[in-house]
């Protein structure tokens, strides 16, 4: 997928705010397992993926505990830090080596204040990751391990692929030997 055809997906602009963002986008490389987030720091940059897989997580004692995974298209940046300008509480690493577009936080910022296109554009993709962060936390709370893992099955196959089950068992909030119950019974 291209990143004119991401910005498009997010919200449609004029061709010239389209270029405004292009300018300021770069595509950058890093290998499987880079931390692009950090807990506990503020990092404002915006990153779509081109190519590769990521997951957010965080720990907890012994334990890291997976809430997200992107795959190419998906967006990746940290919320908290992205519109609050405060540390996050979440480490989001590269699960691939990957290819993904970069965008200077600050740029942006800056171009958010120029153009009114690109301000909704901006204002679009939080409501959005606002919304799939609300799926998430429903799902979470409402449906069972099994449902979810049926859900991931039918809406993104080709993670269970690319992804170990110990992460995919994280995300679901059980064991691997639970997780394994349930592939069996499926």
């Amino acid at each position: 997928m291209t990143l004119t055809e991401i910005i498009h997906r997010i919200y449609p602009m004029p061709p010239e705010a389209v270029e405004k963002l292009l300018a300021i986008a770069e595509v950058v490389s890093f290998p499987k397992y880079h931390l692009l987030f950090r807990a506990d720091k503020i990092d404002h940059n915006l990153y779509f993926i081109k190519k590769g897989i990521v997951r957010a997580f965080t720990e907890k004692e012994d334990t890291s505990i997976t809430f997200f995974f992107g795959m190419e298209g998906d967006p990746v940046l940290s919320m908290k830090s992205y519109v609050s300008k405060e540390k996050s509480y979440e480490d989001i690493e590269l699960l691939e080596d990957s290819e993904l577009y970069h965008f200077d936080g600050a740029l942006l910022e800056t171009l958010y204040l120029q153009d009114i296109h690109i301000a909704n554009w901006g204002r679009k993709l939080a409501e959005i990751e606002l919304a799939r962060t609300e799926v998430r936390l429903i799902a979470r709370q409402f449906r069972t391990a099994a449902e979810r893992y049926a859900d991931l099955m039918q809406d993104t196959p080709e993670l269970l692929r690319r992804v170990s089950l110990g992460h995919i068992a994280s995300y679901l909030g059980i064991t691997q030997v639970s997780l394994s119950r349930i592939r069996t019974k499926q």
